[in-house]
């Protein structure tokens, strides 16, 4: 029996017979490019559409999906059987995004000190475009995601988007399910004021008396 060979019956959990999906793992494996192909559109709306709400932009959420399914082709004989195959894909994507919004922070920190020390014209404007709050309570909370920190943004979007078990929410953070809990519970508040916050330039602006 050759190494790989030895390596897929480590990953297969005794005495259960391959899933559907299981079957499309193993012929990927065995280099079965169609099979992997077949991996990814039974995922790649579920995860887009997850990646969308962490990263903030349908384009970022695009690029970080390709990027996800090119590193799980490449590293998919590290993918161990004893979980989901999507909660595996989601932890890589999710990292990806988390590494992509680092490497952003960096890029506009240096854009802010070239603005401060008058090197690049600085363009004004209003912080939060008031025409968008106005949109619709989905615009609202995509607007209020993206200024929660990524830990909290991360776990809602597991919940609330992505209706994630809190076991699968544990193993895609690390986390004990007891903190995934304390964590979504905090999240949830900080949602819910991001969200008053932001509808206050909206009553402000529609001359709503204060109470």
């Amino acid at each position: 029996m050759d190494e790989a060979s030895s390596n897929r019956n480590e990953r297969t959990p005794a005495n259960h017979a391959p899933t559907e999906e299981g079957a499309l793992i193993e012929a990927a494996l065995s280099g079965d490019a169609s099979a992997f192909e077949g991996l990814v559109i039974r995922h790649q709306d579920r995860l887009h559409h997850a990646m969308i709400h962490v990263t903030g932009s349908v384009h970022d959420a695009e690029e970080v999906t390709q990027e996800a399914f090119i590193r799980a082709f490449v590293k998919l004989d590290t993918f161990q059987q004893n979980s989901q195959f999507f909660t595996w894909l989601y932890r890589v994507a999710f990292n990806i995004a988390l590494s992509r919004k680092r490497r952003q922070k960096v890029r506009l920190s240096l854009d802010q000190q070239r603005e401060e020390i008058g090197e690049e014209v600085v363009c004004g404007g209003e912080a939060v475009d008031a025409n968008m709050i106005r949109q619709d309570d989905v615009s609202l909370v995509q607007m209020a995601l993206q200024q929660l920190s990524d830990e909290h943004r991360s776990i809602l979007v597991l919940r609330e988007m992505n209706e994630s078990s809190y076991e699968e929410m544990a193993e895609i953070l690390e986390l004990s399910i007891g903190t995934v809990r304390s964590r979504l519970n905090r999240a949830r508040k900080q949602l819910r004021l991001a969200i008053e916050q932001l509808r206050e330039p909206e009553s402000e602006s529609s001359g709503e008396p204060s109470s």
